[in-house]
């Protein structure tokens, strides 16, 4: 895969269309992902009122899901999102908790009936989707084992008719054919709140310019991994990722890129 090829023409697309990524989101992460969103180049909106939820469907380029905070109302509004944008724009589905609860787990579940383009949680949350027990503690993952998780994701993406995304040290990636492997990033991504859900709004982004969610979720796991490098050094983590969001480009992902077909 020519990433740097993609990832050039896809981060000036977005910097120049700043197509609008319609969140139903936690309110732990709203704020983070709404600056990432911004940072990468797209434009923010975050909405679960439902009597406007099928209007701004209808405005946007990308619908990102994230179960993170649950409630009768907002998964409702997950439901009517989800089959407002099926079949219209991409959707990306971020099933936070997976796996720590049976009403998280179901609302994943029901989620991936619809058309998603691509799901995204770490190893436990992932493992979860596809019946592993005890993968998962509150929001963590508890599983560790990369050759178990690729194997998993190769077949939730091919029966679910997916991108499977699951965020780790080593970052997996797999539509079921072609799976890749990612070993970017640094540990501050796990010391600060909301790291995960800034990964799916960047992702989100580039789905909205980038037709096949297979490159838009290497482009986004790539370029936010290596930004998440680039601001290691910095004494405010969580500022200067941002800022190396709105820095970030190809060349810079080319320098530092470790990926791998498997």
């Amino acid at each position: 895969m020519d990433l740097e090829r993609h990832l050039e023409r896809d981060l000036a697309k977005l910097r120049e269309r700043r197509p609008l990524i319609h969140h139903i989101t936690n309110y732990v992460a709203m704020n983070d992902s709404a600056n990432a969103t911004l940072a990468i180049g797209a434009s923010p909106v975050m909405a679960h009122a439902h009597a406007e939820l099928r209007e701004l469907v209808s405005a946007a380029s990308a619908l990102l899901i994230n179960i993170g905070t649950l409630d009768d109302y907002w998964i409702q509004s997950m439901h009517i999102a989800a089959d407002a944008a099926s079949g219209k724009i991409p959707i990306l589905l971020d099933p936070v908790g997976a796996g720590a609860t049976k009403l998280r787990t179901s609302t994943a579940m029901q989620l991936l009936s619809y058309e998603i383009s691509v799901v995204k949680g770490n190893y436990g949350e992932m493992l979860s989707l596809v019946g592993e027990e005890n993968a998962v503690k509150g929001v963590d993952s508890l599983a560790s084992s990369v050759e178990r998780v690729i194997d998993e994701m190769k077949d939730l993406s091919l029966i679910h008719e997916t991108v499977a995304v699951a965020t780790g040290e080593t970052d997996v990636i797999s539509d079921g054919k072609e799976t890749y492997l990612i070993r970017n990033g640094t540990p501050k991504l796990g010391s600060i709140t909301a790291s995960g859900c800034m990964l799916g709004s960047v992702i989100a982004s580039f789905l909205a310019v980038q037709k096949n969610p297979l490159v838009a979720a290497i482009e986004g796991v790539a370029a936010y991994t290596i930004a998440g490098e680039l601001a290691s050094e910095e004494r405010s983590f969580r500022l200067a990722l941002l800022d190396a969001l709105v820095e970030i480009d190809a060349d810079k992902v080319g320098e530092r890129i470790n990926l791998e077909r498997c």
